[in-house]
């Protein structure tokens, strides 16, 4: 199969192209060459700006494209999708479960999402990246139609993450002593390998697989308290889990999720950690075992050093004593 990726080689565009390498396709990255540029010599590179003109993709032809969609602007990807609408055979978009409008109540792939901002900003805004995607996926839907899959992810873990909105617990973890544990252990929470959704990525690629997706796990419902007793046991060390009142947390000023990942307090988020994914594992996605995400993703970590700030560990103790 000769696949184009569109987008960087930092983190799930990285795991896509090994997976798709491994199994012995014929890669063209398509990027503007900025992110670990050293990676993967042997593939074919066109250096590119998305946002800008296009010229390198043109009078070509793949198999299948995986659009990364950095940009993350309608205009650009109708622009993309213009282009490469008679040159690739399968175009697999990745989005995300951001596009859903409310997560108080349960979430499929046929849930209300929200509406793009109608005009388009000039740039990339944060607070319209739900209804940013959702312009982007209507854009691949009616240029590709059937030769399409929309891969709305969910949380995405493992190594390379640029995020720490899963590292912080191995991490945390390793370290043993008394652990601050957000809220209610029987909290429902999902997240997907890297590995995993790059590999499901290609198989969607490689089978011609059309339609939307809701790409998260694991297969079975998983608990955070379940989740951090796994990871604490997969790390090693002497953590104890002391499980700490939300109300407490949000009265100290604690960022939930992007302070202390996993945790996403209140009746508007219910579902958040709870979509419905069967679609996807219908048609393929499978899960490694958290203890081998938890484990490879420490290890990474450390050597890579330093990651996005979480809950230092002072203010951690800080909130425990208060507990108290």
């Amino acid at each position: 199969m000769r696949l184009l990726v569109l987008g960087g080689t930092e983190f799930l565009g990285r795991a896509a192209v090994e997976a798709a390498l491994a199994a012995g396709h014929t890669v063209t990255l398509a990027n503007r060459g900025l992110t670990n540029p050293d990676l993967f010599p042997e593939t074919e590179r066109i250096q590119v700006d998305l946002i800008g003109p296009l010229d390198g993709l043109a009078g070509r032809t793949w198999d299948v494209a995986i659009d990364l969609d950095p940009p993350r602007l309608r205009r650009h990807t109708l622009r993309r999708a213009d282009l490469l609408a008679d040159a690739v055979g399968h175009y697999v978009f990745v989005s995300s479960i951001s596009v859903y409008a409310d997560f108080s109540r349960p979430v499929t792939e046929d849930a209300p999402v929200h509406e793009p901002a109608d005009p388009e900003p000039e740039e990339f805004s944060e607070e319209l990246y739900g209804g940013l995607k959702v312009g982007s996926e209507r854009v691949v839907l009616h240029v590709f139609g059937g030769r399409s899959a929309i891969v709305r992810a969910g949380l995405i873990v493992g190594p390379h993450d640029p995020t720490d909105r899963f590292t912080y617990w191995p991490r945390r973890l390793v370290e043993g002593g008394d652990v601050l544990a957000p809220g209610d252990p029987h909290a429902a929470v999902q997240f997907v390998d890297v590995r995993d959704l790059g590999a499901w990525l290609v198989r969607l690629g490689e089978e011609g697989t059309g339609g939307v997706f809701d790409a998260t796990g694991p297969a079975e419902p998983l608990t955070l308290g379940e989740a951090l007793e796994r990871i604490r046991v997969a790390v090693g060390g002497d953590a104890r889990l002391v499980w700490t009142d939300e109300q407490c947390l949000l009265d100290a000023g604690v960022a939930a999720w992007s302070e202390l990942p996993l945790w996403a307090p209140g009746a508007e988020w219910a579902w958040f950690l709870r979509v419905d994914a069967s679609r996807a594992l219908a048609a393929g996605l499978v899960f490694r075992p958290l203890e081998e995400t938890a484990r490879d993703t420490l290890e990474w970590s450390l050597a890579a050093g330093p990651q996005r700030p979480t809950l230092d560990r002072e203010r951690e103790q800080e909130i425990l004593a208060a507990a108290k």
